[in-house]
């Protein structure tokens, strides 16, 4: 084990997944009270066609796609907003027309690109040193807003109306929520990939959800399980064999699974039984 964590890559792979399963669990919490988790599955899809447009235009892709990720947020919030539809339905609708934008700009490029594809199932261990620091600078980025905006984002969370009439600008702060969802989902991609990328967003709070009914204690246990999740499931990934950001993400499944099977919620409600 020790000589594992020498190697470079390594230690790069530790740091990303640390980072990421902090800033996925802190989203999450928010993520899974609200409700928000179909959002967090359509932007994650919605990825997918940010980076082959930056593969298109020989630009970052990770800079790409946020900018349509942060994009698609928007529009999902503006069309469920001012559009009267539901939710769900202005998801379906982003998230269907976004992988089609994806799969039109593969078809302008020529030839396969591998380094595309590997965005769908994530490549923990081919983390550079510049993905590094971008993750760093995006996590911090989400953390210190969060920081900022505690309050607001922890009232819009629980009751938005009662917020908008306390004088909480509940409308921008939801805004500000779907973003950080944007700017989360996209630094994590490298790690888990697109197709994986909402788990690891909900699954760490939802197992948290299952222990406990405080909010600062639910994001703080998210937070241990998040990062439990990327180290364990990176290092079991190089003893088996196996993908990583696949084997993350079943490990912090395995972990939901656990939560629910020893929950307070669940005794309770076979005690109200």
């Amino acid at each position: 084990m020790i000589e594992l964590l020498s190697y470079p890559f390594m230690q790069r792979a530790l740091l990303a997944g640390t980072l990421i399963g902090i800033a996925c669990a802190v989203i999450g919490t928010y993520v899974v009270l609200k409700g928000l988790s179909f959002i967090g599955a359509g932007i994650a899809h919605a990825s997918f066609g940010g980076v082959a447009l930056g593969f298109l235009l020989n630009v970052n892709p990770v800079l790409t796609a946020v900018v349509f990720c942060l994009g698609t947020a928007w529009g999902i919030g503006l069309v469920a907003r001012k559009g009267h539809v539901k939710e769900d339905t202005a998801v379906g609708v982003f998230f269907a027309s976004t992988m089609a934008f994806g799969i039109l700009v593969i078809g302008l490029m020529h030839g396969y690109n591998v380094d595309l594809f590997g965005y769908l199932f994530g490549s923990i261990v081919a983390v550079s040193r510049s993905d590094v620091w971008m993750i760093l600078g995006l996590s911090a980025a989400v953390l210190f807003l969060v920081w900022v905006f505690f309050k607001e984002l922890l009232f819009v969370t629980f009751d938005a109306e009662m917020a908008a009439v306390t004088g909480v600008p509940a409308g921008r702060i939801y805004f500000l929520l779907i973003s950080l969802m944007a700017i989360t989902v996209v630094l994590s991609i490298k790690v888990v990939g697109i197709v994986l990328v909402s788990a690891l967003l909900v699954t760490p709070a939802a197992a948290a959800y299952q222990m406990t009914e405080n909010f600062r204690r639910m994001m703080a246990l998210a937070v241990l399980i998040g990062v439990c999740s990327s180290v364990g499931g990176l290092l079991l990934s190089w003893k088996l064999d196996t993908a990583p950001g696949a084997t993350i993400v079943l490990v912090s499944t395995l972990i939901f699974f656990l939560a629910a099977s020893v929950s307070p919620r669940r005794r309770g409600l076979r005690h109200g039984d």
